[in-house]
């Protein structure tokens, strides 16, 4: 197993960029890998688990583990057959924008795979 982090800073403010991360509905519209997202709830939460719908329809599991929305935190697991990753996202205030960092674990070949996705999603999530 691997680790990477990544970040990105923007000038949208931080409570902008946490709120898409909140509504799940929104990931699609930062995140150009989601297509949908399918669960019960469409508010981050520990415990929130469904689908998410990637490029060419692949659906990977999901659980969020952890959510401090004071602190514009949050943990899930994503599982896609027998790959499974950890990620730990975060949210603070930079300047008068923000920066978002992401911490991936799992397959060090899955991560270096996903990563110059996560890090087109994330550029995209900070700006205004």
């Amino acid at each position: 197993m691997a680790h990477m982090t990544l970040s990105a800073t923007g000038a949208a403010h931080p409570d902008m960029v946490w709120q898409r991360y909140a509504d799940v509905d929104r990931w699609a519209t930062w995140s150009p890998q989601i297509k949908a997202v399918h669960s019960v709830g469409r508010r981050l939460g520990p415990g929130l688990s469904g689908t998410v719908q990637g490029l060419g329809g692949v659906r990977a599991a999901f659980v969020v583990e952890a959510v401090d929305h004071d602190r514009r935190t949050w943990t899930w697991r994503v599982r896609l057959g027998r790959i499974r990753i950890r990620l730990h996202h975060e949210v603070r205030s930079q300047g008068r924008g923000s920066i978002t960092s992401l911490k991936m674990h799992g397959p060090r070949l899955v991560l270096l795979a996903y990563a110059p996705l996560a890090r087109l999603a994330l550029h995209r999530l900070v700006q205004p």
